[in-house]
């Protein structure tokens, strides 16, 4: 296995910070907002969901929070958990327009060091007058080589589960907030904003599942309030929220955010809908995306982080440019066929070709080879045409042969979407379509959602199974067992990437250790 940076570090460890994080965060087993905390000052503003923080890169990253009416946000960073010399930043104004949520972009923080923030809200009603601040923790990349470690996965509270306090909330966040990983990589399905949620559902057992309820789960998403009602019912959850507050999340979108298997210029036909114009409820959707999630405040879903010499991660938007969901197999490209669209594409071959970090991480919120089926159309890349590439295929095929081309070495796919984990090796030599190199594609979710697959692999770039784990019938709850995420190292030395996919519990399930092209 890889092994972390042992150098010491500044400050508290991030066990002791945990702990210390989750006295901040909870009185006597109840959410922090469900009521004044003991020895607050009454009528300050609160934090009500916890805090977060996102997009870490060298010297910054932002930080995020909401508050309990409208009040200007005071960020205090530290080196050290007992914050003797902070460095103070006024962030913007929570107002109702923003649903009360703010987020700050720091920058000037110390390389590849721990950072301690804490966030509280000032009054602007009665300036000077300030609530009490809760806590949170970051590391940013390193300028020198060192030990990386993050985890990824997605899928959150979809298929009907919820949160539930008789089986301990979202237990998979607890599990990958011990790995201490350096960053998560949230692959998509951040929220289920089309699967209402029922109080109680009977088990195979015959046991109940118990879920907690809000108004906004109570219906599919249609309104703004609602999209964001689903943001602020998965921060209910005590483990997410502890896990916000150490591990900063690197997040991108898939369809779950919107409505299942959406594109743009779509319209319903579900009757749960009185909006029927899918762009208007995407665009009401990525607002509410961009309220809850610490992402950067400008530019696109798509992305690229560096996170110090040894690794960059690419992040794709395969939504928002997209054609229709049809059969998939058109032999030439063109606006239907479209997933990255032209922009993307011509940025992700720039960003590949310009970087200099030993390993690509291409993260993306869908898989490239997995066959899923909408209807009788096709949601994904994969058209089960086991041939020359058509569709969808064309632009993976056209990315493929100009990372081989260009000679763009340890490229590595991950992603989610499919709610079951698995290992594929894809191999020109088994190809219908041979011009690439080969590569690594990990899948591990769901999070906290129903287990399904597995799914039927498209020879077209040749892929093998070499391990997967999947659901042992359609929609199986989290209390299974079988909920997955990944998690991987880079060793500081050698450069070694190991990938291991780990189930609800932290247990490895499989691991493979990546050797870097020089």
């Amino acid at each position: 296995m890889a092994q972390r940076d042992s150098r010491p570090r500044a400050g508290i460890t991030r066990r002791r910070f945990l702990g210390a994080a989750a006295g901040l965060i909870l009185i006597s087993g109840s959410p922090v907002w469900a009521r004044p905390k003991r020895g607050g000052a009454p009528g300050r503003p609160r934090v009500t969901h916890g805090v977060q923080s996102g997009d870490v890169g060298l010297r910054g990253g932002v930080v995020w929070a909401r508050a309990d009416r409208p009040a200007r946000m005071i960020v205090e960073v530290s080196p050290t958990e007992s914050f003797r010399r902070v460095r103070r930043y006024r962030g913007p104004v929570a107002t109702p327009q923003t649903d009360l949520t703010a987020r700050l972009e720091l920058r000037g923080l110390p390389p590849g060091e721990e950072v301690f923030y804490r966030i509280s809200f000032e009054d602007e009603e009665r300036p000077g007058r300030v609530g009490e601040p809760a806590y949170g923790r970051l590391r940013t990349a390193p300028v020198r080589r060192r030990g990386v470690s993050f985890v990824w996965g997605g899928d959150t509270a979809g298929q009907g589960w919820g949160i539930n306090p008789d089986f301990g909330g979202m237990k998979i966040y607890e599990t990958m907030l011990r790995e201490e990983p350096d960053f998560f990589i949230h692959s998509g399905d951040n929220i289920y904003a089309d699967n209402p949620l029922e109080e109680r559902v009977v088990l195979p057992d015959g046991t109940l599942w118990r879920n907690v309820l809000t108004e906004e789960k109570a219906k599919v998403a249609e309104t703004l309030d609602e999209f964001r009602g689903n943001y602020k019912y998965n921060l209910l959850d005590e483990n997410l929220r502890r896990f916000n507050a150490a591990v900063p999340t690197f997040a991108q979108w898939d369809d779950h955010e919107v409505t299942n298997n959406w594109y743009p210029g779509e319209v319903l036909e579900d009757p749960r809908y009185t909006v029927k114009d899918v762009d208007v409820l995407a665009a009401r959707a990525r607002r509410a995306f961009r309220e809850y999630l610490p992402l950067r405040r400008r530019g696109e879903i798509f992305r690229k982080i560096s996170y110090g010499p040894s690794l960059d991660v690419f992040f794709l938007d395969l939504r928002t440019y997209r054609g229709p969901n049809t059969t998939n197999d058109q032999p030439v490209r063109s606006e239907t066929t479209g997933l990255f669209g032209e922009r993307q594409l011509r940025w992700l071959k720039r960003a590949l070709k310009t970087s200099r970090a030993t390993w690509k991480v291409i993260a993306s919120d869908l898989p490239v080879g997995l066959v899923v089926p909408d209807g009788a159309a096709f949601e994904a890349i994969a058209n089960a045409r086991p041939g020359t590439p058509l569709g969808r295929e064309l632009e993976v095929a056209d990315l493929l042969s100009f990372i081989k081309r260009e000679r763009i070495r340890n490229t590595v796919w991950l992603t989610a979407d499919v709610h079951y984990t698995a290992a594929h090796y894809y191999d020109p030599s088994r190809a219908a379509f041979r011009d690439f190199d080969p590569f690594w594609e990990f899948v591990s979710g769901p999070l906290h959602a129903g287990t399904f697959g597995p799914n039927q692999l498209d020879a077209t770039f040749g892929p093998r199974v070499v391990f997967q784990r999947a659901a042992d019938y359609p929609n199986q709850p989290p209390s299974d067992g079988l909920q997955f995420y990944g998690h991987a190292a880079i060793d500081g030395d050698t450069g070694v990437m190991t990938v291991s996919l780990k189930d609800l519990y932290g247990e490895t399930l499989y691991s493979v250790e990546l050797e870097p092209a020089r």
